[in-house]
């Protein structure tokens, strides 16, 4: 065991000094899927100190391809990933103090986690729960690696509060529509380099070696031989509710998260996003017409899926219809609206 991480250590930007400092450091998780699995997996094996995932979703077959922390028994007994992980995770590496939260990834529990946290990695599956992690970052002075990939596309960027500007300077507002897993397929080397990214960010700022971090907005198409990496600095704003002089943290709000509600004897979950927006229904045709029969008028879009209907509306409203099960539905929202 002595040496079990000497070719580590043998990289000099990392050394003993900093092989010491991994082993203290804890490291949060929120989601893992792709690429969650893919940085836990090189944590726990980088040895690091302690580990915290958390996940709401079980392991299902379409997830193997990909999620390398699972297996056909944990799909066939649907186990849910953060169980999964756990156990696979500590096979690795039973040195790791590695805790496991089957959960969702709402303010308040993530809020809960955050005692002694050095760094946070986004392996999630939607943009909310990343401008939930974004406000929480810069709230109690944490980096976060963010991380996205569809298709053979990816993307990532490290948020290091009071140095660069965080993803509300970015994007503004919760991106809508856009492709994921669902709609657009995935392939596992994008995956891959998006996480190889994520983690390289992660050990710089474990060790701190800040001066090393990369300050561009990264993104890649590994099929169509593509890669542009775009500096922001000077896109942070002093205005930013959520990195500026002021900030309110909007996105920690009751106000400013999306509302589910289940409607009294409909069989039916109706799903309310933060902020009204207008679909392109062209667009989410587009998206859904593989999925099931699409129609739609002026005033709303219905997609029949095997076992659901999904209806929406101009407003941003989303009926799922067939389930009562607030969960399933905001699950298959996500997956199929991004």
């Amino acid at each position: 065991m002595t040496d079990r991480y000497s070719r580590q250590q043998l990289f000099k930007q990392i050394g003993f000094k900093g092989q010491e400092k991994i082993r203290h450091k804890h490291v949060l998780i929120v989601g893992v899927g792709a690429l969650g699995s893919a940085c836990a997996e090189a944590f726990v094996r980088a040895g690091i100190g302690k580990l915290t995932i958390i996940d709401r979703d079980y392991v299902e077959w379409s997830n193997l391809q990909r999620q390398q922390l699972y297996t056909e028994k944990d799909a066939n007994d649907k186990i849910p990933k953060a169980i999964a992980a756990e156990k696979r995770l500590k096979q690795i590496n039973s040195e790791v103090e590695i805790e496991a939260l089957v959960m969702d990834a709402r303010p308040e529990n993530l809020e809960n986690l955050l005692s002694n946290v050095d760094i946070i990695i986004d392996g999630t599956d939607n943009f909310d729960i990343r401008f939930i992690i974004n406000d929480l970052s810069h709230k109690y002075n944490i980096p976060w690696v963010y991380g996205s990939c569809a298709g053979s596309y990816g993307a990532t960027y490290t948020v290091i509060p009071g140095r660069t500007p965080c993803l509300n300077c970015i994007l503004k507002r919760v991106p809508i529509g856009g492709a994921t897993c669902d709609t657009a397929g995935i392939i596992s080397p994008a995956v891959q380099i998006v996480a190889a990214y994520q983690v390289t960010e992660a050990f710089k700022i474990l060790v701190e070696d800040f001066s090393t971090v990369r300050n561009t907005f990264l993104t890649f198409d590994v099929w169509s031989n593509q890669y542009h990496s775009f500096n922001l600095d000077k896109i942070k704003t002093e205005s930013c509710p959520s990195c500026g002089t002021v900030r309110t943290y909007p996105n920690l709000s009751y106000d400013n998260q999306t509302k589910t509600e289940v409607l009294c004897g409909r069989n039916t979950v109706q799903i309310r996003p933060a902020k009204m927006v207008e679909y392109s229904f062209d667009q989410v045709e587009k998206l859904l017409k593989a999925y099931g029969t699409v129609t739609k008028n002026k005033y709303l879009l219905s997609c029949q899926l095997q076992d659901y209907r999904m209806v929406i509306f101009k407003d941003g409203r989303v009926f799922i219809h067939g389930t009562n099960n607030i969960q399933l539905a905001k699950n298959l929202y996500y997956r199929l609206l991004g």
